[in-house]
């Protein structure tokens, strides 16, 4: 077992952002890229946050970008892609995130015009099933927060000694990963589960997901989420409203939210 503490993890990050510069960091506002850009930005080096918006990312997290921004005071830069853009995404198969990866970090990569492009990915990414990571990998994309042997818990714990605003930030993904595999993404229904999403977080939900299966909705919570969720009226709440919005069916997941969570079948298959 390493025996490498997280003050010594972050030195060694601080060393290898300095080799890097000058680089482009890939900011989506998360705790792993806000706390990479703060690093960069306490270890003195030239780099620029880059942002990319797609039909993927909720408005929510597009307005919070741009609040860290002006509250670390980035240099940054928002660059834009459309649904259509994400032809071979959109389709849903299990390579989805290989896919969007692509064309994301192409655009990132021809935005750095020659610069090092890094990004936020931390030891913990290396389980689930994540193709985006072969596809950083083939672009020459950088981590060095995996490099640099950070887990997610080390990564919170420094960002709060920073008094980074995201240090307790719930884990985020793309609406894409809502959507069952190998049903076609459109622009619909990502708006349907961003403001399923939305109601639930105004009802006081922290933790959860809506994953979108065709005409039934399945709602997962965290732990204490799971506790208030007990309120029949909430209930009967939360399930009209989700109907109205063209969900046939609103059902709840009986075990706690987990990250990737509908990547089960294809990691028992990939275990057979």
């Amino acid at each position: 077992m390493s025996t490498v503490g997280k003050k010594d993890k972050y030195k060694l990050l601080i060393d290898n952002l300095r080799e890097l510069e000058p680089f482009i960091i890939a900011f989506s506002g998360g705790v792993d890229s806000t706390f990479l850009a703060a690093a960069a930005k306490e270890s003195g080096v030239d780099f620029e946050a880059v942002t990319v918006n797609t039909p993927f990312v909720p408005d929510r997290e597009i307005k919070e970008v741009a609040e860290l921004v002006a509250g670390l005071e980035l240099d940054h830069q928002q660059l834009e892609v459309e649904l259509e853009e994400l032809e071979k995404a959109v389709e849903n198969t299990p390579e989805r995130c290989y896919y969007c990866k692509k064309v994301i970090f192409n655009q990132i990569l021809d935005y750095a015009a020659g610069r090092t492009v890094i990004e936020g990915s931390n030891l913990d990414d290396q389980g689930d099933y994540r193709p985006g990571r072969k596809a950083l990998k083939e672009l020459g994309v950088k981590s060095p927060l995996l490099e640099a042997s950070l887990s997610k818990s080390e990564i919170r714990e420094l960002s709060k000694k920073m008094e980074l605003p995201t240090w307790d930030k719930p884990s985020m993904s793309c609406l894409a990963t809502r959507v069952s595999y190998d049903n076609q993404i459109t622009a619909e229904k990502l708006e349907k589960i961003e403001i399923a999403e939305e109601l639930m977080h105004r009802m006081g939900f922290e933790q959860f997901r809506v994953r979108d299966h065709s005409n039934l909705a399945r709602i997962e919570l965290s732990e204490s989420d799971r506790e208030k969720i007990l309120d029949l009226n909430l209930m009967d709440k939360l399930s009209d409203k989700l109907q109205k919005l063209g969900f046939q069916y609103v059902t709840l997941d009986l075990s706690a939210y987990k990250s990737g969570s509908m990547n089960k079948e294809i990691l028992e298959a990939e275990d057979e």
